[in-house]
């Protein structure tokens, strides 16, 4: 890939954190973005190695921060030719008309606004230099409807509709935009901030199975990076062996 300098949010844990090791063994420079400085420090020091990381701890909700960080970038990572949106999550899975408010401020703030300002922030870079891919991270929850995922999988669902609008407005450059979307990914703090950090209730949604990993996630990435200039894969989507989607829901009284 010809790509030198990514940006992935979310880089601290899970598959954020796959994606930078992922993308520094390639060569690239990473920016990463996480709001723990202790867990984003560990991982600059294991990936020196292989390519130099620029560190930005801050909430990816707080705008003026971020644009701040973003806007006084050191020289040598300021042309950003790879974002990966990759911070995101989900709250709860209770059913519409018993969620909470709160989580779904939050999930819509991080999944769709933080995204999309990203986007904002650096997309403009990339169309001016001819050069760039945007990966958003979505998941099957944007296509496959399920009980209590309400808010989530339609958050997904605009970062997929986003992902095919950011390619049309970028038709005539050589800016790419994709979006990636995983099923069951274990191995990730996901479920754990679903529940709220009940480890226990979040260990049983995968109990005997065999789920997928962040590396899986990561390579994926790689894969729809390292394609020919001509072509843009504009959507991925993956599940374990011991997933499929379901069937339309019924109820019997």
């Amino acid at each position: 890939m010809n790509y030198k300098i990514a940006l992935v949010t979310g880089a601290s844990s899970g598959i954020g954190r796959a994606i930078a090791e992922t993308l520094t063994k390639k060569g690239l420079k990473v920016i990463l973005i996480a709001r723990s400085k202790d867990k984003l420090d560990t991982l600059k020091s294991e990936l020196k190695k292989y390519a130099d990381c620029h560190i930005v701890d801050c909430d990816i909700t707080d705008k003026e921060l971020l644009t701040n960080k973003i806007n006084h970038l050191p020289e040598e990572f300021k042309s950003v030719d790879v974002l990966v949106n990759c911070a995101g999550l989900a709250l709860g899975i209770n059913a519409a008309q018993e969620a909470d408010w709160n989580d779904w401020e939050t999930m819509i703030n991080v999944n769709c606004v933080a995204v999309s300002y990203l986007i904002h922030l650096l997309m403009p870079g990339m169309v001016e230099r001819d050069c760039g891919h945007i990966i958003n991270i979505g998941s099957i929850a944007g296509t496959y409807p399920y009980k209590g995922g309400n808010i989530y999988g339609a958050t997904k669902a605009f970062v997929e509709q986003l992902t095919l609008n950011l390619k049309s407005d970028a038709l005539g450059t050589a800016v790419r935009v994709s979006n990636i979307e995983p099923g069951m990914v274990s191995g990730s703090e996901f479920s754990v901030v679903r529940f709220k950090g009940d480890k226990e209730k979040a260990s049983k949604i995968y109990e005997n199975i065999e789920a997928l990993n962040p590396v899986d996630i990561a390579e994926a990435v790689e894969w729809v990076l390292s394609r020919p200039a001509n072509v843009n894969i504009n959507r991925v989507e993956i599940m374990p062996i011991s997933q499929a989607p379901s069937r339309t829901a019924y109820h019997k009284k």
